[in-house]
């Protein structure tokens, strides 16, 4: 029995020896001995250059990050806020209106009219004006009525950011009276936090600044530091996105909406996809060549050409163009695009 124990003891200890220490041992030396950059990360530098240093790096060809720049292409949007710790879906269904409104949000700023007088003009500049009127399905308040039809959004709102948070729990010690009703009609939150507020609170807002809603916007302070402060808006990508939706109830039958690439609007699984189809970079191509033209004075059209020249060369369908569709890795073509008109001398960035 013992020589039998002994048998299954080796055997463990090699097994743990092997599987442990051996095998991820030589996976590491060959990753690092054949695939470097990779086994390190992918990282690139501002140059586009493969980099070991993380302090050297600006991004992973692997893993995306947020880009809001008009010149540049904007990746996919990220149930994971972009953080690769948190790689993941939403795991919203079609019916949730969170992924309704989520789609909304992208749509808002970039969305045009496929027919009609304003054809292949954004729609965004009428949502700004539909909105300063404060009237939805003729009824006053379009904040108050938003928040009431959708309150699970409406408390997000006040949790996405601490100066959210911050500015309706300075609105619950000012109005006492609100809070105690809200308290009377749920006895069981004695003691509600800021976000169960949300509903009362835009409808109080909406009451004293109709047509008006509120974003965080950051400024640079006397001493060259950037700050955030939430302000009063009228118009920007916060309106045209929360009110993209109501806005479209309102105007429906007598509006058509040009169809964007899904990559525009949909998170992907992982909701880390470094890469965009080729058709939503050329959907964005506008906006970005658009400023880079009036960054660097040159003839629009002439930008254009220029950018979608670089898309074209940077795009490439997987396996070798065996399957699926071209795609463009957005960090990549990020760097490229600034590395062009850096080297016509065309912009000091």
């Amino acid at each position: 029995m013992l020589q039998h124990l002994r048998a299954n003891l080796w055997l463990l200890v090699l097994t743990v020896i092997l599987c442990t220490v051996l095998y991820p041992l030589a996976l590491w030396g060959i990753g690092q001995a054949v695939f470097h950059d990779k086994a390190q990360g992918s990282l690139v530098d501002k140059s586009g250059r493969p980099v070991a240093n993380e302090s050297q790096a600006v991004g992973s060809r692997l893993i995306a990050q947020p880009f809001t720049a008009d010149e540049y292409f904007q990746p996919r949007p990220s149930a994971a806020s972009y953080n690769a710790a948190a790689s993941g879906a939403s795991n919203w269904g079609a019916n949730n209106y969170l992924l309704r409104d989520r789609v909304a949000r992208q749509l808002g700023p970039i969305v045009k009219y496929r027919a009609g007088p304003k054809k292949d003009q954004l729609v965004a500049p009428d949502i700004e004006s539909w909105f300063q009127k404060d009237q939805f399905q003729g009824k006053p308040g379009i904040v108050a009525q938003w928040a009431e039809a959708h309150s699970s959004v409406a408390q997000n709102w006040v949790k996405a950011d601490k100066l959210d948070t911050e500015y309706v729990a300075n609105w619950q010690k000012t109005h006492p009276d609100e809070v105690a009703h809200w308290i009377k009609e749920n006895p069981g939150t004695p003691e509600p936090k800021p976000e169960d507020l949300a509903v009362p609170f835009f409808i109080s807002f909406s009451k004293a600044h109709p047509g008006v809603f509120l974003a965080i916007e950051e400024h640079t302070t006397a001493q060259g530091k950037t700050e955030k402060q939430i302000k009063l808006v009228k118009e920007g990508t916060d309106v045209q996105g929360t009110f993209f939706d109501m806005w479209l109830q309102d105007q429906r039958p007598n509006v058509e909406l040009q169809e964007v690439p899904a990559d525009m609007v949909m998170a992907s699984g992982s909701g880390l996809d470094p890469h965009i189809t080729l058709k939503n970079a050329l959907y964005q191509l506008d906006r970005v060549a658009a400023k880079w033209a009036a960054e660097t004075k040159r003839e629009p059209g002439q930008v254009r050409k220029e950018i979608e020249d670089l898309l074209r060369q940077k795009s490439a369908a997987p396996l070798g163009g065996l399957v699926g569709v071209d795609l463009v890795n957005v960090l990549e073509m990020n760097l490229a695009l600034r590395d062009h008109f850096d080297k016509q001398g065309s912009v000091n960035r």
